[in-house]
């Protein structure tokens, strides 16, 4: 059963030894080519203009904005989500997306079936687990995607966090005052969490790139320019840490219009 009107991404390269997930026919019809992941993994997914701007200083999620309201970017966004058994955010990103709940068909709705059984056939719960990472604590907590998410903050931030949540989510404080992507990616694998997905924010994306915890990239490249000037607040794919050239590796190309959908896969060492 088609999923929408839309027409299918056109598949322009895509590596032969890639892993491939048991997804529903619809799903791979409207995606083409495969999808999977080798456990444990983690993976970011971005839209970017094509002056390199991912995040605008505007009230609520600049998302939609960057990608022209891309439909198919929405879509690709949910098979990341469908495969997810949990979805990373930094606290800005958090805040800016009001009333949002992080699951693959609250992002795509016209796939929610499709989505529901993929994650029905890789043995995943209804939803990945959200994990929030804030180092301030500053976050809503009368957010509806904080009832049952994973917060990890600083010892300083926690006995308020938790104090606000009156026990709705699970707070978790690292023991160093700046959060390390190193001390929190193997705490979710010990709870069962390996196919981990961030979506930002950049400067959160940063600090994993930066400690060589990111394994793959999933960049919409938008047909848009933005620009920038000093002190704009727009921000970059990698916001506020040097990366010294870091490498990746291109993976997968797909097209949709004049965007293109690309994966890339990172060197860890």
């Amino acid at each position: 059963m088609s999923i929408s009107p839309d027409p299918p991404l056109e598949l322009l390269y895509e590596r032969a030894d890639l892993p491939r997930f048991d997804l529903p026919a619809a799903l791979l019809e409207k995606f083409r080519g495969c999808l999977g992941f080798e456990r444990p993994r983690l993976f970011a997914n971005f839209v970017s203009s094509l002056d390199g701007v991912v995040a605008l200083p505007v009230e609520g999620d600049s998302g939609p904005i960057i990608s022209e309201h891309s439909q198919t970017d929405r879509f690709v966004m949910g098979m990341l989500r469908a495969c997810a058994e949990a979805v990373i955010v930094g606290a800005e990103t958090f805040r800016k997306a009001t009333g949002h709940i992080w699951s693959a068909e609250a992002i795509y709705p016209p796939a929610a079936q499709h989505y529901a059984e993929a994650r029905g056939r890789l043995g995943l719960a209804a939803r990945p687990q959200l994990v929030i990472v804030t180092r301030s604590g500053a976050i809503d907590v009368a957010q509806p995607a904080t009832n049952g998410a994973l917060i990890v903050t600083s010892r300083a931030a926690e006995p308020a966090l938790r104090a606000k949540l009156a026990g709705r989510a699970e707070v978790i404080a690292l023991d160093s005052e700046a959060i390390r992507m190193k001390a929190l990616v193997p705490l979710l694998h010990q709870r069962g969490l390996r196919l981990l997905l961030t979506e930002g924010g950049p400067s959160l994306f940063a600090r994993i790139a930066a400690e060589r915890e990111l394994d793959e990239l999933f960049l919409t490249a938008s047909p848009a320019l933005f620009g920038r000037m000093p002190n704009d607040r727009r921000k970059s794919l990698a916001d506020g840490l040097d990366l010294r050239g870091a490498t990746l590796e291109l993976l997968s190309v797909r097209r949709a219009g004049s965007h293109l959908f690309l994966r890339y896969a990172a060197a860890r060492a």
